[in-house]
């Protein structure tokens, strides 16, 4: 979304979602997931609106939707795509918007290659490297040539290395777009509404059919659905979660909802948008102030060696001073956040201590770091808020890697199994592990849970919100903020003295913060530093009201620029509270949200080009000729006295550069973009391409798999034959998991409660009526699902719920696997973990993992105990023929070509499939 909007947010909050008149819920199942938030998809319903769930089962979200309509895992391009074609070609999509607010109209240079001439591949594809170079992706120039991408230009691969994609959170793709060449009319045959007309022409009813399983009368119930409440009046919403994200194309999953919402008018608007469902409460938080090794507060990204050497080289790398919008100032954020982490360190003439920050050298994800584990590279662990050994894919290697470490240090509410399976995890029941030759020393430190601590926690809508601590913590358990601090005091005294210059970010970070009575930081110190504040001049002290007065002088500090204003004159605006919500159309009153307390994002689209809204049912932000200022429930997210037909020098960059109508202020050109020029490694459109494992093949294209997807060819993370290859019917199902209400993610909270646990008290599957009756499954029985990677155990609920799908012309059974079990005796109840069937191939721009489908052979009975385990596993590995190169070639072989060549620019389409 941060390519396609400027932003990687949800584009609205979910009280908002009630005003939908249509609202289509794929990649999750809201009602029993998200169930806090459901209440306003229901009271849409309740307004007359209608609520379609597309997903491979029928859940307790289908149950309450005016219909359900089963998809195969892992197909929704080709369906998000075929609507795309439908409402190009039946002229439903909202021109006047397209035109205005979108790079519809903009030409894309002549080098450019689409999937329709190459065959399932982009021009610029490196089968060395598997990845583009997107240089010919670019937009054409009013006065010739290209418009170029400012500072180093990067290939794919090393974007993909540090998982480019997940650093548009808070503003999009840099680019000098001052210039590009427009045709309003759109008939031009390299517009990117031209080029997304063809490329999409393919995704047709009958490929729907034919490739997701879903009918032509259930294709037209839904495509009829979303055209017809969108445009002027009217507006459609969609919302996503892991579903979508979980694949090795999971990105272009989104992208492609991100197309359609704009090609119809779906953005910016009450009831529209894309919501984008984060689970854990502060989900969202773990990306703004990241958890990620990529990314610095509010989406920086961190540098990278050969990109971000110097100060200046990575700051010329983030944006260009001459791009229109606020991404523009993106040297202001940075240096605030220097200032915050190492005050009167960070000056001037030292390029605020930039040289304190790491580089990376590749990429440092959790998959990545499990590999190094498993060569020794890494002596340390801590796991916090995680539980690798049960929630990450391919849990056998996550706990084999773990083996590898000298200490382990694992932060929890219970003693979760990262912390046990070193004594009772399944590689020592199978023999694989022995607990007398493990040598890692694992401390487990007890954490407070959410009513024993006081702080901020960002929701799914991006709102952050204040949490009261209610009790005190038991015995040693704390806080993250009390243990950090902690920590770092001791760090920093151990240090004390030093002279070695690596001692040096440690030592001078800022170290200060407010205490309160029994010595402990307060929390509101944290977010006063998180906020900002001015350091010198007349106002030093006072807390920074908004981003805009962020300076890159060194004036002020802020320890996340998209925060800044939660903590506005000093006051805790998340712990707002107004019974509900208040009475505006926004309901503001309640948290705060960023950036700036906008409730609804590029709200300017919600109105026309002259600044009048679309239509009185939908009027939200308009233009008060009078006050010379928009106007409506919300704050404006553009600049409020920008009147609609002001037209700037784009030339002059930054937020003054935006036009009346650039709604969309993070972009670098002001528009949405429906082809996107940088910004996604793996292609400027989505296509769709076959999951890593898949018994279906890819009728689209010659190339089976993501070409760009980021593989792990190991022993230990072996891959099913996909369609058409010699022992794709040894493992001939396709598995896909989820998550149920009455349990939370790896269960590290929910199988410690009896009353929860009772709810649901075993690991089981779901399975079809005619899936049982082939396999011999009955209900309450048990079965044994095997992998290439592990065997696990269930009991069987035979369900009409999971319904067999004709794909290709062969039916295709699907079984459903929720992923809260774990071995262990300290939990009130424990089961076979889903995660250790699944593999590790990832998403190339954000490197997340596949983990939502896979391929499986499923049978009745129990599965074998001890070494019998690992001997079943790889007896199916070896009746199928399993080697590290199986599913691991870049490009599908070809007829006539060689497997290592990827087409060349000239070259056409194939007509021969594998």
């Amino acid at each position: 979304m941060g390519t396609s909007f400027g932003r990687g947010g949800a584009t609205q909050s979910l009280q908002d979602m009630a005003n939908a008149d249509c609202v289509i819920l794929m990649g999750g199942n809201m009602a029993e997931a998200h169930p806090v938030g459901f209440q306003w998809v229901s009271e849409a319903k309740s307004r007359g609106a209608r609520v379609i769930h597309v997903d491979p089962r029928f859940t307790r979200t289908s149950a309450v939707s005016d219909k359900h309509i089963a998809i195969r895992a892992g197909s929704d391009v080709v369906l998000l795509g075929a609507l795309i074609n439908y409402v190009i070609t039946n002229e439903k999509y909202f021109r006047e918007y397209v035109v205005a607010y979108t790079n519809a109209a903009t030409v894309v240079n002549e080098d450019f290659r689409d999937t329709e001439d190459l065959d399932g591949f982009f021009s610029g594809f490196d089968p060395e490297t598997g990845h583009y170079d997107q240089s010919s992706w670019a937009y054409e120039h009013a006065e010739g040539g290209h418009v170029d991408t400012p500072g180093h230009a990067e290939h794919g691969a090393d974007q993909s290395a540090r998982a480019a994609g997940d650093q548009h959170g808070a503003g999009g793709p840099a680019l000098d777009a001052s210039g590009v060449l427009r045709d309003d009319s759109l008939v031009h045959p390299r517009t990117v509404f031209q080029i997304l007309k063809r490329h999409f022409s393919r995704y047709t009813t009958e490929m729907v059919e034919q490739m997701c399983g879903i009918t032509a009368a259930e294709f037209e119930y839904l495509a009829e659905s979303i055209a017809n409440n969108s445009g002027r009046d009217r507006t459609t919403c969609f919302g996503y979660a892991t579903g979508w994200t979980q694949h090795t194309l999971g990105s272009q999953f989104i992208r492609t909802a991100a197309i359609l919402q704009l090609l119809l008018g779906n953005v910016g608007r009450p009831g529209s948008g894309i919501m984008a469902l984060r689970g854990h409460a502060s989900i969202q938080g773990s990306t703004d102030i990241p958890t990620l090794f990529n990314l610095l507060p509010g989406y920086l990204p961190m540098p990278s060696v050969g990109t971000g050497d110097t100060f200046a080289d990575y700051i010329a790398g983030i944006a260009s001073p001459t791009q229109k919008g606020f991404w523009a100032y993106a040297r202001a954020y940075t240096v605030n956040l220097l200032k915050a982490w190492f005050g009167d360190a960070a000056r001037a003439d030292n390029d605020w201590a930039y040289d304190y920050l790491p580089r990376l050298n590749g990429p440092a994800g959790t998959y990545q770091t499990t590999v190094a584990m498993l060569e020794d590279k890494v002596e340390g662990y801590f796991v916090l808020g995680q539980n690798p050994a049960v929630g990450s894919s391919n849990g056998r290697q996550q706990r084999m890697a773990m083996s590898h470490l000298k200490w382990l240090v694992v932060r929890d509410l219970n003693m979760i199994e990262s912390a046990t399976w070193w004594k009772e995890g399944p590689e020592i029941a199978s023999g694989e592990l022995r607990t007398e030759d493990i040598g890692t020393e694992v401390f487990y430190m007890p954490a407070a849970t959410h009513v024993e601590k006081a702080g901020s926690f960002t929701q799914t809508q991006r709102m952050l919100q204040w949490r009261h601590q209610a009790v005190n913590p038991p015995g040693q358990a704390q806080s993250e903020l009390d243990f950090f601090y902690e920590l770092g005091k001791r760090i920093r005294e151990r240090l004390a003295g030093s002279t070695d210059d690596r001692d040096r970010p440690l030592l001078d970070m800022t170290w200060d913060y407010r205490l309160d009575e029994h010595g402990k930081p307060d929390p509101e110190s944290v977010m006063s530093e998180i906020n900002g504040y001015y350091l010198t001049g007349p106002n030093a002290g006072k807390n920074l009201s908004s981003y805009t007065e962020m300076a890159d002088d060194g004036s002020t500090a802020g320890g996340c620029w998209i925060y800044t204003g939660v903590y506005a004159d000093a006051t805790n605006h998340a712990a707002r509270r107004v019974p509900n919500e208040g009475s505006g159309v926004a309901q503001s009153e309640w948290g705060w949200v960023w950036p700036a307390d906008r409730r609804i994002l590029y709200n300017r689209a919600s109105a026309d080009p002259d600044g009048k809204p679309w239509s009185e049912r939908k009027r939200y932000l308009w233009w008060d000729a009078d006050k010379k200022r928009w106007v409506g429930p919300d704050v404006p997210d553009f600049p409020v006295d920008r009147a609609p037909d002001a037209r700037p020098d784009p030339a002059v960059g930054g937020a003054a550069a935006l036009a009346g109508d650039d709604p969309f202020i993070m972009q670098s050109d002001g528009k949405a973009w429906l082809f996107a020029p940088t910004g996604m490694v793996d292609g400027p459109l989505p296509a769709h391409y076959e999951p890593q494992e898949s018994p279906v093949d890819n009728a689209l294209y010659t190339q089976q798999q993501a070409p760009a997807r980021v593989l792990f060819p190991r022993k230990d993370n072996l891959d099913a034959p996909s369609a058409g290859e010699p022992g794709a019917e040894v493992y001939p199902y396709v598995f896909t998991t989820y998550r149920l209400t009455e349990h939370h993610t790896a269960g590290g909270m929910s199988r410690w409660s009896p009353y929860l646990a009772e709810l649901q008290p075993e690991m089981f599957c779901e399975v079809s009526p005619e899936l049982a009756a082939e396999r011999g499954l009955v209900n309450e029985g048990w079965a044994t699902i095997i992998s290439p990677r592990a065997a696990i155990e269930a009991r069987v609920l035979v369900t009409d719920r999971m319904r067999p799908l004709t794909i290709n012309g062969r039916i295709v059974h699907q079984v459903g696997l929720p992923y809260h079990w774990g071995v262990g005796s300290d939990a009130v109840v424990s089961g076979d973990a889903v995660n250790d069937l699944i593999g590790v191939t990832l998403d190339p721009n954000v490197q997340i993992q596949e983990s939502k489908v896979g391929s499986c052979e499923v049978v009745a009975g129990r599965r074998p105990q001890g070494a019998a385990l690992p001997a079943l596993v790889r007896d199916y590995q070896q009746r199928a023929g399993l080697t590290v190169e199986t599913d691991n070639i870049r490009v599908t072989p070809r007829t006539g070509a060689p497997t290592d060549e990827a087409p060349g620019a000239g070259e056409q389409p194939g007509e021969g499939h594998r």
